[in-house]
């Protein structure tokens, strides 16, 4: 392995900051094994947005444009109005506050006079696409409840690792 990088416990990987501490990221599946609900229905939203965003897919600049301009001052919105004084807001918080308005916009534009009904398409292709893509996020999150050892789902902050 390159200097600075060690193997761990589950074929983890150490990754070096720059403060000479380390960061073990965690795994995908120990991610998806401690997800609650609540998440777990927003990674349902985002597998239906990639489900069905194919199907009708629009090349138009302006679209993607206008997606983007609202998903910035959105997120921005949303920052403001979340961000607890004093506390450092997650990156992966930021993301979200900035990727939702983006998939909200460009799913509305992408389906506006397509026949949907709500949010669901009334072609069968699609329909079933979106419920797959659900479906799948859950049995994943499923099988990796299954198979991540308990003591690996608890919410806790990973420890101080030290760097090898």
């Amino acid at each position: 392995m390159g200097e600075g990088i060690a193997a761990h416990d589950n074929f983890a990987l150490l990754l070096p900051l720059r403060d000479g501490s380390c960061f073990l990221p965690m795994r995908v599946s120990d991610y998806f094994a401690k997800l609650r609900t609540p998440k777990l229905v927003l990674w349902c939203y985002l597998a239906w947005y990639a489900a069905i965003v194919p199907f009708y897919f629009d090349p138009s600049p302006i679209l993607w444009l206008t997606a983007i301009g609202i998903s910035a001052l959105i997120g921005i919105a949303l920052i403001f109005a979340t961000k607890v004084p004093g506390l450092p807001m997650d990156g992966w918080t930021k993301f979200r506050l900035f990727l939702f308005p983006f998939c909200v916009s460009s799913y509305s534009a992408l389906i506006k006079g397509k026949g949907f009904i709500l949010l669901f398409p009334t072609e069968m292709k699609p329909l079933l696409a979106g419920i797959g893509a659900c479906l799948g996020v859950i049995a994943f999150q499923r099988l990796c409840v299954a198979l991540v050892p308990p003591g690996l789902q608890a919410d806790s902050p990973p420890g101080d690792t030290g760097c090898p």
